[in-house]
């Protein structure tokens, strides 16, 4: 993934993920409007300086249908989104020397943030299919919380998915504002990938997940596979809030 994709003034020829595994950390401010604890940080590494967002584990409020260690869903859940070759989460990594000790560091998307899935969506029917991968995403990883402010627009016109904490869960509880593809079919390689998940778990997914949640991932994936279509929600129940 190139610095252009990522939209960050980083240098030319910059990897993200050596910048977030091996640059030195240093914190900026806190986040407004966030449940958790969740940090603008500065990485530096070999004269390069990129932003990311830094979610301590020890910032987190406790949930009672979520395990403590949310800032590791955020890590599997870019490692899923690679694993479904759909590019749509930003580099993510696990940091155990960052500033609050252990948490995700994920890099910052330069973005419209005046824009969000219901403008975007509305107005940018080029970015649709973009929606229909992530729609697929939020199925395989159960997110419990898509909000229309999670889904980015960058200056190049890719969607980035943000704030994925919120997943993984053992029991079905898919929670988005994504609905208007429901019932579409899904691209043929989104559905070998998805297909090929029920069958094997990567490793470094299976590393940040409980065996029950693992097994819970790949029965969504194949269920999903086998349907070959996006979901519907004929309830009007499965969407977050707020919306936005």
């Amino acid at each position: 993934m190139s610095s252009d994709e990522l939209t960050q003034p980083a240098g030319d020829h910059v990897d993200p993920l050596r910048i977030l595994n091996e640059g030195e950390i240093d914190i900026v401010g806190r986040m407004p409007w966030s449940s958790n604890a969740t940090f603008l940080v500065t990485v530096r590494s070999e004269g390069d300086e990129a932003r990311a967002i830094y979610k301590p584990g020890r910032g987190e409020r406790p949930l009672w249908d979520f395990p403590a260690g949310l800032y590791r869903r955020e890590a599997a859940a870019y490692l899923l989104s690679e694993a479904l070759g759909i590019g749509a989460v930003p580099p993510t990594v696990l940091r155990h020397d960052a500033p609050l000790g252990v948490g995700s560091v994920q890099w910052f998307v330069e973005a419209d943030f005046a824009q969000h899935y219901f403008t975007v969506q509305e107005q940018l029917p080029e970015t649709h299919d973009q929606f229909r991968a992530l729609a697929a995403f939020d199925v395989v990883a159960n997110n419990t919380d898509r909000k229309s402010g999670h889904c980015l627009l960058d200056r190049n016109g890719k969607i980035w998915a943000i704030d994925q904490g919120l997943c993984f869960s053992v029991d079905f509880k898919l929670r988005t504002v994504i609905w208007e593809f429901g019932g579409e079919p899904l691209a043929a390689p989104i559905r070998a990938a998805i297909e090929q998940l029920g069958t094997s778990v990567p490793l470094q997914i299976a590393a940040l997940l409980e065996d029950d949640e693992i097994e819970a991932l790949q029965e969504r994936a194949s269920e999903l596979a086998l349907a070959g279509c996006l979901p519907k929600d004929p309830t009007g129940r499965r969407y977050p809030w707020p919306l936005v």
